[in-house]
């Protein structure tokens, strides 16, 4: 099979495509014919170094794709059965998947690869900031993926919601149902105009954890899953995943609902892993960028 993988640390040029042994399941775990891997910040900083794995390895967390091979002990699932979830070295034609839930109606495998660490992420610090309904959260780089689950899983559960995204981004930002501002200069008085903040999400790393202290008034409403300086405010930085399944579950059950969506604003080629990484980092996504196999 085709894989992306890479045999030394560095930048998006270090990612190839090779052909590889395929994956066999485990106990308690399904194969996926892929079609599509989710693209995730967190695949690029592995590339980088930021966490040890053995090289040379594959790479990617999140797909979506037809169950091919089931492992022993699985129950529930069928062979054809269309599926997303988290597994391991997702950039790949066929990959192992430890949590999945059958995709919704009406979602393609390119929109479902999007959803499963970026809802897993959200509904996690949500959680940690300890922000209830009625209350309003803040959450600085709003428009990307994490941001779009945020501002949405807000609103479903009765939270006021202020995003800051890019001067292009706002109208998107708006129609998730957050008031919205840009991140450019004066920004937190600009914020302090749209209304009080109880509690604080930073998702860029844009640098912002200091004010987003000063605006929630408390280091204990901020939580950060990009900023490393957090903690020099006193600030969490949340980075131990909770649990894939009930993100899974949540997700079917908002999108069932009507009350999420999260687009693709690009898909690439498994081949053009690279470059789908160089736009990752740039910044300024809308939504998701995944990969088609």
């Amino acid at each position: 099979m085709k894989k992306v993988s890479f045999a030394a640390y560095g930048g998006p040029d270090v990612l190839h495509l090779i052909d590889a042994e395929e994956p066999h399941p485990g106990p308690g775990r399904i194969r996926v014919a892929v079609r599509a891997a989710g693209v995730n910040p967190y695949d690029w900083r592995v590339r980088e170094g930021m966490g040890e794995v053995e090289l040379p390895a594959g790479i990617g967390l999140d797909a979506a794709g037809v169950v091919d091979e089931i492992g022993p002990g699985v129950e529930g699932v069928e062979i054809g059965d269309p599926v997303f979830g988290e597994g391991h070295e997702t950039y790949a034609e066929y990959a192992v998947l430890d949590a999945w839930a059958r995709i919704p109606d009406g979602l393609t495998f390119e929109e479902a690869a999007g959803y499963p660490s970026v809802m897993e992420t959200a509904l996690r610090v949500i959680r940690e900031t300890g922000v209830q309904p009625g209350q309003t959260l803040l959450v600085s780089g709003a428009a990307g993926g994490v941001g779009s689950a945020v501002l949405q899983v807000a609103r479903d559960r009765g939270i006021a919601v202020i995003g800051t995204a890019g001067a292009a981004n706002q109208d998107y930002v708006r129609g998730l149902g957050a008031r919205a501002t840009t991140y450019d200069a004066g920004w937190p008085g600009r914020v302090r105009e749209l209304g009080p903040v109880d509690a604080a999400i930073d998702v860029a790393g844009a640098g912002v954890v200091g004010e987003l202290v000063e605006l929630t008034g408390d280091p204990r409403r901020v939580i950060s899953i990009a900023g490393l300086d957090a903690p020099e405010f006193g600030v969490r930085f949340s980075g131990v995943a909770g649990s894939m399944p009930a993100a899974l579950a949540e997700t079917v059950r908002l999108i069932g609902l009507g009350r999420l969506h999260i687009p693709v604003e690009k898909a690439y080629a498994l081949a053009d892993a690279a470059q789908a990484h160089i736009d990752s980092q740039a910044g300024h996504t809308r939504g998701r960028r995944v990969l088609l196999v």
